[in-house]
């Protein structure tokens, strides 16, 4: 399989009175880089590579492109986050237990950064997917009718249609074989899967 990194900002603390007692800047505040609910994906498939750039441009969601903030086009991780959360995120992005025995699901951790007074928390979780190369895929209907076959298959969480790379993600929770994907693609009529990258 092939995977991704999902991570979002679940939480931030404050603690003022260490910023009062110990800070520079008393009154810094809250971390100014992130935001309850920002999402990242990192990714090491086709023309991505995110993880060499300090995830540069994995922000995604409502947060778009918000100046100022970790991850957005401009701007790479914070580095004391990044000093924390990166081997989670390479882990993931080489399919591999992120946290065993910790946590519920080895493909999750929660962590945070290491400013002690106002740490920001994540949560980090590693996506599994097949990437399909698939003919015959020409409109919305298209796509829509091969997105419903897949997800009808127990173990199939989601399906991304990559219209610029011309690849479809399959997101699994459980290894697959391929033949039954492949047979849920082309039952649908018309159309052909030439390659999968796993």
């Amino acid at each position: 399989m092939l995977h991704k990194c999902k991570v979002t900002v679940i939480d931030k603390k404050l603690y003022p009175e260490l910023q009062a007692q110990y800070c520079a800047d008393p009154q810094v505040g809250p971390c100014p880089c992130y935001h309850v609910g920002d999402g990242y994906i990192f990714e090491r498939y086709g023309k991505a590579d995110h993880f060499w750039h300090m995830g540069i441009g994995t922000l995604t969601g409502e947060g778009g492109d918000r100046e100022g903030t970790a991850g957005s086009a401009a701007l790479p991780h914070c580095s004391e986050a990044w000093d924390a959360i990166s081997r989670y995120i390479y882990t993931a992005l080489q399919g591999g237990s992120i946290m065993h025995g910790w946590m519920n699901d080895e493909r999750v951790m929660i962590t945070c950064c290491s400013d002690g007074t106002r740490p920001v928390i994540f949560k980090i979780c590693r996506l599994d997917y097949k990437a399909f190369y698939i003919e015959g895929v020409g409109c919305k209907k298209c796509e829509q009718k091969i997105a419903a076959a897949l997800k009808a298959i127990p173990g199939v969480t989601d399906v991304v249609f990559r219209r610029d790379e011309k690849f479809t993600e399959v997101y699994l929770d459980t290894e697959m074989p391929d033949k039954i994907l492949r047979q849920a693609v082309e039952g649908c009529g018309g159309y052909r899967v030439v390659k999968i990258d796993q």
